[in-house]
């Protein structure tokens, strides 16, 4: 049996490299040749750092990804490799070569094969956008300014909004605006604005971010904290203003958008995408597949800088 190289998530805070057996071709399948995978500050850092039920399954809509968050188990879900000449994408753990069916992989065409890495991070802050709704005109504010919440800044932009960035690190400020992101420093969110998007992972963002909310205005969460407590001041000024605190989620497409959106037309328009927006910007980033702890470690520490980190497989 062939064994290749993958990623396995071993213990809170310790990922190790190991070798797993590569499965034989069924019907319909194909060998991916990974050149690299992008890792995820959001979920995946939840998974590395142990803050996720460990009874929890891993994903019910992604067949690469089954069990559940109890150690050991493999994780990730954005692969760019090759199928004989042709760029792909798929959802799967980190790993340097693997079977897929082929109805299963994104085709990527002429795109650079590490910021295609981004590509589950760009149909992320698409659906944030569509969750979001009509916004010409609006005033916006987004709170976190990682990956998606830069992504989806520029998305709620191109679609009329006027937005106003939210981090309390310079440094992410600095790559905001340098994409044209208008980004401040928490105390300096303006307030009375018809829509907040917390997407920083961080309880108390969102407690903060309701203050910032206009008279029926809307928090749209899409940070997953995990097992996280998040406290909110519920009382009197929520009421009152009558606020309306909703989740939004890329697994599924929400009902009310079921006539004109379908998962194949989301990941269509985010491939798309990938040219349009500037991810060269986002995509900071790259470690060997043999250095992953570094690079798992690095995401943890929040080192200056890195904004998404990605594996090496050449």
């Amino acid at each position: 049996m062939q064994m290749v190289k993958a990623v396995m998530f071993t213990a809170p805070g310790r990922v190790a490299v190991r070798d797993v057996p590569l499965r034989a071709l069924g019907a319909g399948e194909v060998v991916v040749r990974t050149l690299f995978s992008g890792i995820s500050s959001g979920t995946e850092l939840l998974a590395y750092r142990g803050e996720i039920d460990p009874d929890l399954v891993l994903d019910e809509n992604i067949d690469a990804l089954g069990g559940t968050f109890a150690y050991p188990f493999q994780y990730g879900y954005a692969c760019v490799g090759d199928v004989d000449g042709s760029l792909v994408f798929a959802f799967h753990p980190h790993q340097e070569r693997f079977v897929a069916p082929a109805r299963d992989l994104v085709r990527l065409g002429d795109v650079d094969p590490r910021e295609a890495t981004l590509f589950p991070l760009v149909e992320t802050a698409l659906q944030i956008a569509l969750d979001a709704g009509p916004v010409l005109g609006d005033d916006v504010v987004v709170l976190g300014l990682g990956v998606v919440g830069t992504l989806t800044a520029l998305l709620l932009a191109r679609a009329g909004a006027h937005v106003v960035g939210v981090d309390p690190l310079v440094w992410r400020r600095q790559v905001a605006r340098s994409v044209g992101i208008e980004a401040v420093a928490p105390d300096d969110a303006p307030h009375d604005v018809p829509l907040v998007v917390e997407v920083s992972g961080r309880p108390e963002a969102l407690a903060s971010g309701l203050e910032l909310l206009a008279h029926e205005g809307t928090a749209l969460v899409a940070s997953w904290y995990g097992r996280k407590h998040v406290p909110l001041p519920l009382g009197g000024a929520f009421h009152r203003r009558r606020l309306t605190l909703r989740s939004t989620q890329v697994s599924t497409i929400p009902a009310a958008l079921r006539d004109r959106w379908s998962i194949e037309r989301r990941r269509s328009a985010s491939v798309e995408l990938l040219d349009a927006l500037p991810l060269r910007a986002l995509a900071t980033h790259a470690f060997p597949i043999a250095a992953a702890a570094d690079a798992f470690a690095a995401l943890d520490r929040g080192d200056n800088g890195l904004l998404h980190a990605a594996l090496r497989y050449e």
